[in-house]
């Protein structure tokens, strides 16, 4: 699974299963590569008006689609990318075609996914230089097992906001990104400590970015934890390495891109494809277990993170409110992580 996902950012060809041999649009290199059918996603399939081809509810699904004529690289690449949705019209029609009871096409959206890339595939291309990665659908369930993550290491970190503090770092054969947990205050089996899950926002968390409030949040939480810490408690900010809710930094900035244009958040990320909401939270779970931590106080204001711990037997004995406020660059993003997330206001 880790060849495949590293060939789909080389721009390398991969098969899944049995099936027919898939070449990313957007990052395959041959220019003289070209297809008669492209593997892409319902909520893309939406963009290109094939919703009525498929099922509104399902629109992560994979969809088969043919043109008038052989998709070339250019054409796939205006066909995936919203981002060139206003600079090149369509050159349709293009229909939906039936797809095979197979678990291929939704396992190669998942590792397009995984990889960064957008989720769109040339099938069975020509001409055929280079031979495919293959893969299997098992692989992708043994990629993500839980029961290999292990603390990689643990040291003392003094920071700014508390200076007696740890920092572990969390890694799995299965996982290409390193988790990171900083325990503020001294840990001890007889205090329920604040819990903090912050998804990795470089924008937001590093550059001070006003569009989002994830600078905010992490700063608010490394605030309550050294509050904690002060007390006699202690505080522990599991710093998740999953940008832009789970599709990767770069599709986080071509959502942007279309929230320029007038889209939200959550449409934006449809647009392109994707899923508005692909972080893996147990893995959470997994991490607050290794640290010996089964009973938490839980700053959020998502009732996802809630179910997800849960879910892994963590005992939440109380939910704390985070509050940012506002901004004039984030007051839509609010909203929308409000009405159409579920967010809670306190």
């Amino acid at each position: 699974m880790a060849q495949a996902i590293d060939a789909l950012r080389h721009g390398w060809p991969i098969r899944v299963d049995d099936g027919p041999v898939l070449l990313p649009a957007e990052t395959a290199a041959d220019p003289e590569a070209c297809a008669e059918r492209m593997l892409i996603s319902a909520a893309r399939a939406q963009t290109l008006k094939l919703a009525n081809q498929r099922e509104a509810a399902v629109p992560h699904a994979p969809v088969l689609i043919e043109g008038g004529e052989p998709f070339t690289l250019d054409l796939a690449r205006a066909v995936s990318d919203p981002a060139l949705d206003l600079a090149n019209p369509m050159k349709g029609p293009f229909r939906a075609l039936g797809l095979p009871d197979a678990e291929w096409p939704r396992t190669a959206l998942e590792i397009a996914r995984r990889a960064g890339v957008l989720p769109a595939f040339l099938l069975d291309p020509s001409p055929d230089r280079e031979e495919p990665v293959a893969v299997d659908t098992a692989d992708l369930a043994a990629f993500s097992a839980p029961d290999t993550l292990r603390i990689a290491a643990r040291t003392r970190l003094p920071t700014a906001a508390a200076e007696h503090a740890e920092i572990a770092i969390f890694r799995s054969p299965a996982d290409l990104r390193e988790h990171a947990a900083l325990i503020i205050g001294r840990q001890s089996a007889d205090k329920v400590p604040v819990v903090r899950l912050h998804s990795e926002c470089l924008t937001g968390d590093v550059f001070g970015s006003l569009k989002c409030d994830c600078g905010p949040q992490l700063d608010n939480a490394l605030a309550a934890c050294a509050r904690e810490a002060e007390n006699g408690g202690y505080g522990v900010i599991l710093y998740l390495r999953q940008e832009g809710r789970g599709i990767g930094l770069v599709n986080k900035l071509r959502a942007y891109q279309l929230q320029e244009q007038g889209h939200d958040t959550v449409e934006a990320n449809q647009r392109l494809g994707l899923p508005d909401e692909a972080r893996d939270f147990p893995i959470a779970g997994r991490m607050l277990r290794l640290l010996g931590i089964l009973r938490i106080r839980l700053l959020t204001n998502n009732p996802a993170k809630l179910t997800a711990l849960e879910q892994q037997d963590i005992e939440i004995i109380e939910r704390v409110p985070l509050d940012t406020g506002t901004n004039p660059h984030n007051a839509r993003y609010l909203a929308t992580k409000r009405d159409r997330s579920g967010h809670l206001l306190r």
